[in-house]
């Protein structure tokens, strides 16, 4: 790391190695003042061509819903939309990351530690990622080995139209024990840079990453950035100018990354996000879980996705 950054991080208050810390810290005081509204859950396990999906039943989206509805309601009274980042909730401050970058926890957290990466100033959530995003990105995986991902566009899962990455702690499952995202190169057969799952019937592509060694945030986000561009050729979007051209997910570890093209946000009332694609799954009721069961996780996937035909 240059001498400049190493600056750069200091005034902004970074550094290196006491993210979990601040985080840990963080969601103490979160919880105790009550900025943080975790939602209780339950779950099993789904299996489908070899993959074991992590399927989780919420058990009370009340605070979640009302909050919900009474941000639409003081937008219709003011007429415009409101920004829950502009300003954000101070009491889920952890630290800010960079010059265009601050992290926050996550209001509203299923999986516990769930970290939001958003823009100091408002962008739309439907721009392209650039090489700042993706140096926030690394500021964190770096020092939290986990998933990152981003939910480009509604269709995609995106609630919030301020830009955010957001990060989730491995393991993602509650006992410890691991899903197939977090050995993903395992998976997939690579054709040059680009790699497919076989087994998924819809649009992807992936892209491994170098071992990083001593690499900084910084190179490995311009790193990162030329992949992003590669991912979304191969996956059929077109960069043109700086809004996204089509909705998608984007995940990201330590080991490679993936780009998954979008065609709608739900089917049949069940949503899916980038979350869905790494493994895990989310549904509300009783009656969506055995839905899920029926079509099969891979089938939900594919229905959200873009079939290879489309790209």
């Amino acid at each position: 790391m240059s001498e400049t950054n190493k600056l750069e991080q200091e005034e902004l208050g970074f550094k290196a190695g006491t993210l979990w810390e601040k985080v840990t810290t963080r969601t103490q005081h979160a919880l105790k003042c009550g900025a943080l509204q975790s939602i209780p859950t339950e779950y099993e396990f789904v299996e489908q061509e070899r993959f074991r999906f992590l399927t989780r039943i919420l058990t009370q989206l009340q605070r979640r819903d009302e909050a919900i509805q009474e941000q639409h309601r003081k937008e219709r009274e003011l007429g415009q939309q409101l920004n829950p980042f502009l300003p954000y909730d101070e009491d889920l401050f952890v630290r800010n990351l960079s010059p265009t970058h601050l992290c926050l926890l996550n209001k509203y957290n299923v999986v516990e530690h769930h970290l939001l990466m958003i823009t100091r100033a408002f962008e739309e959530q439907e721009t392209w990622l650039s090489v700042q995003d993706f140096e926030a990105m690394w500021l964190c995986l770096q020092e939290i080995e986990g998933l990152a991902f981003f939910n480009g566009g509604t269709d995609a899962g995106a609630s919030q139209r301020h830009k955010h990455l957001q990060l989730v702690p491995f393991p993602l499952v509650p006992d410890g024990s691991s899903l197939w995202i977090e050995t993903i190169l395992e998976w997939a057969d690579f054709d040059g840079i680009i790699g497919t799952i076989p087994q998924f019937p819809f649009t992807h592509a992936i892209a491994r990453f170098e071992p990083l060694g001593s690499a900084s945030p910084q190179q490995a986000a311009q790193e990162t950035f030329q992949l992003y561009q590669s991912l979304l050729k191969a996956v059929g979007l077109s960069v043109e100018g700086e809004r996204q051209t089509g909705a998608y997910n984007l995940l990201a570890t330590r080991e490679g990354m993936m780009v998954v093209p979008r065609s709608r946000e739900s089917y049949e009332s069940i949503s899916v996000n980038s979350l869905g694609f790494a493994g895990a799954l989310l549904v509300r009721t009783q009656e969506q879980l055995e839905l899920l069961k029926e079509i099969g996780p891979i089938g939900l996937l594919e229905a959200v996705a873009r079939s290879p035909s489309k790209s």
